[in-house]
């Protein structure tokens, strides 16, 4: 973790409680920081509530208690499409991508919000087309067509359109081949090595997460458990409960 890593925090999740229902909290005073340029990564076993956090965390769960503050300002009493206005976008677990529309059709609906300015609009089109080159070549072919991980970047790509700079991710290769989830993970690390972008994923594929990550949290049974750089983890059966 590099030094002065405190100052570098864009998105802090404080001492969160999260339930469905009032009296009955997934999440229980969970901690996490995410830090500007780097990779978060959110693990443990299913049903910890990993996916919930990000719920929480985009305004679609209001919290029990605790805060969620984006670069330094609570964000708890502001809705989840605002959010997105002050920086935030969320990828969900389900893909949500047009299939029947065009690569480029797809793009422009991540636009809507200043769609009345179709300068602007091309230009982020084709700010995407720079990231990702395969999607500019596809860019009249329709969505569903494409392979898993290219609708994937389709998907990313039109949440860049709003210029975010904290992207959560709920289960970024879920249903994806080992190739096509290589080629996400990839991406995503190209994302914030080359466009200062912030991202917490929540994954079940610890291995590959470990490698593109920077920092690390593990939930067990809704809460912290092990946290810290994602070199250290080395034990995984430990931590994880890899192997039994």
């Amino acid at each position: 973790m590099p030094e002065n890593s405190e100052e570098k925090v864009v998105l802090e999740i404080q001492n969160l409680y999260v339930g469905y229902y009032r009296d009955l909290n997934i999440l229980q005073d969970i901690t996490i920081k995410v830090r500007k340029n780097q990779i978060t990564a959110i693990l443990g076993a299913n049903g910890v509530g990993k996916s919930t956090a990000l719920k929480a965390v985009f305004g679609f769960l209001r919290p029990n208690a605790g805060d969620v503050l984006l670069d330094g300002e609570s964000i708890l009493n502001v809705p989840a499409h605002q959010r997105i206005l002050k920086g935030m976008a969320y990828i969900p677990q389900q893909p949500g991508v047009f299939k029947d529309m065009t690569v480029e059709e797809n793009l422009e609906l991540g636009g809507w919000t200043f769609r009345k300015n179709k300068k602007l609009v091309r230009e982020k089109i084709e700010a995407n087309y720079e990231r990702f080159p395969v999607l500019k070549e596809k860019r009249k072919q329709i969505t569903g067509e494409l392979s898993g991980g290219q609708q994937r970047m389709v998907e990313i790509s039109r949440t860049l359109m709003v210029e975010p700079k904290v992207l959560l991710i709920d289960e970024p290769t879920a249903g994806l081949s080992k190739m096509l989830a290589e080629e996400v993970y990839e991406m995503l690390s190209m994302l914030t090595t080359q466009h200062n972008l912030s991202i917490l994923i929540v994954d079940q594929e610890i291995r590959q997460a470990l490698k593109i990550s920077d920092y690390v949290y593990v939930l067990e049974l809704g809460r912290n458990k092990f946290e810290g750089p994602a070199s250290e983890f080395t034990d995984l059966k430990q931590a994880f409960w890899v192997g039994g």
